[in-house]
């Protein structure tokens, strides 16, 4: 359990399991847990997309993401000044619905090797600092502004291809030079056109409209602001990135130093974006820029390891991480508290999720389980079985990769 009188970490045999014995599961069930209700069993096992697969053969994915683009931008703008706003429809919905078997919008996979490395590729020239392959250039031409679309990230590039296609090759591939994609984010409901977020792993992140990358069919990122340019604020790589609900353009980078830092997408990353040192690494502590000006505009110290996931409820109000330490924890945004938390079994935890009416959260990791934390009981109500490796992903509904 944590203690969230200082932020310390401590566990608790109400965390480690569920009380034994109990009745049988009821017939309904389908999954493998084992709870004070009984036990479980995993009902069939999910695959990645086969447009995926037909390109990453043998190479490794670290996230994958379905976003959907419906309508044309609002108010037109002439051929010759493509617009970077448009207005998002919740057709994300249905395609992560037809995917993964339901969503509440854009859905992203997150695959974890089974050995924890990665693999990189090699790709075709390379254009700069950002660049896409010359032989993909070409294919956004027709682009009509809207349809259902994979982001992938793989190796050094990030990768997008029309989902209802049966080309094997991406529509529009970006090198980066010497750096790699870690993370991104897509949110349906952006108000100004940037719509999607790119971690790498210098700790760099950029902000780009989805739609306008589509519409262009140069070597470059087109229109993209640059947060925490040459690793400024922080250095250390990228794990995981998040649009905060409701949060009008605030998102929240995760870093490989158990650092967190909340940005606000309107504003530049200029000024002295500069925090106090850390008193004390083992505690959870929050610090805020000095100035109005400074984005990001508030580090969350969470753990002395890396960050490996993190997700919001869906009203915004809490946020959910684990780490490379094995705990979860979960916090409440808007008060910058934490609130509750417990640990794996053993090993690291990779990946969480929230269910949808905010009482539960899901934990996955290096222990080959599922955890499921009740946010009224504050502890684990039930622990998952039948994986043979690592859970690195939880879709969301629930079912796990």
């Amino acid at each position: 359990m944590i203690n969230t009188a200082n932020g310390m970490m401590s566990t608790s045999s109400s965390s480690a399991a569920a009380a034994p014995g109990g009745n049988a599961p009821s017939p309904g069930l389908k999954t493998y847990f084992k709870s004070p209700e009984g036990r479980y069993k995993l009902h069939y096992e999910k695959g990645h997309p086969s447009g995926l697969m037909h390109y990453v053969q043998g190479k490794t994915v670290t996230q994958a993401t379905v976003a959907t683009i419906k309508d044309k931008p609002s108010p037109p703008t002439p051929p010759s000044q493509p617009s970077s706003s448009f207005s998002a429809s919740s057709g994300v919905r249905s395609a992560a619905a037809r995917l993964l078997g339901s969503g509440n919008g854009s859905r992203a996979l997150s695959f974890v090797g089974g050995n924890g490395g990665s693999k990189s590729i090699s790709g075709g020239s390379r254009l700069g600092p950002l660049g896409s392959n010359s032989s993909t250039s070409n294919l956004t031409s027709n682009f009509d502004g809207r349809g259902t679309y994979l982001i992938f990230n793989m190796g050094d590039g990030l990768f997008i291809s029309d989902l209802n296609s049966q080309d094997k090759e991406p529509m529009k591939a970006i090198y980066f030079n010497n750096v790699y994609p870690v993370c991104h984010a897509f949110d349906s409901d952006a108000k100004d056109g940037h719509d999607l977020l790119i971690g790498l792993s210098t700790g760099d992140v950029y902000s780009v409209s989805l739609r306008q990358q589509l519409q262009d069919s140069g070597k470059k990122l087109v229109g993209a602001q640059h947060y925490n340019k040459d690793g400024s604020v922080n250095g250390s790589r990228c794990t995981c990135i998040s649009w905060v609900p409701g949060g009008d353009g605030a998102f929240v980078v995760a870093h490989a130093d158990g650092n967190i830092y909340v940005y606000e997408k309107s504003k530049e990353g200029a000024g002295d974006s500069s925090f106090p040192a850390i008193k004390d690494p083992t505690q959870f502590s929050v610090a805020h820029a000095r100035y109005s000006k400074s984005n990001p505009i508030a580090r969350w110290h969470i753990c002395q390891g890396s960050i490996n996931g993190i997700a919001f409820s869906t009203d915004g109000t809490y946020l959910a991480t684990v780490g490379r330490d094995g705990y979860l924890r979960v916090f409440d945004y808007s008060k910058e508290q934490l609130i509750c938390g417990g640990k794996s079994y053993y090993g690291a935890l990779l990946c969480c999720a929230w269910s949808n009416d905010g009482k539960y959260v899901l934990a996955g990791g290096e222990d080959d389980l599922v955890q499921i934390w009740s946010m009224v009981d504050r502890k684990v109500v039930a622990w998952g079985e039948g994986h043979n490796s690592w859970v690195s992903y939880f879709d969301g509904q629930w079912s796990c990769f």
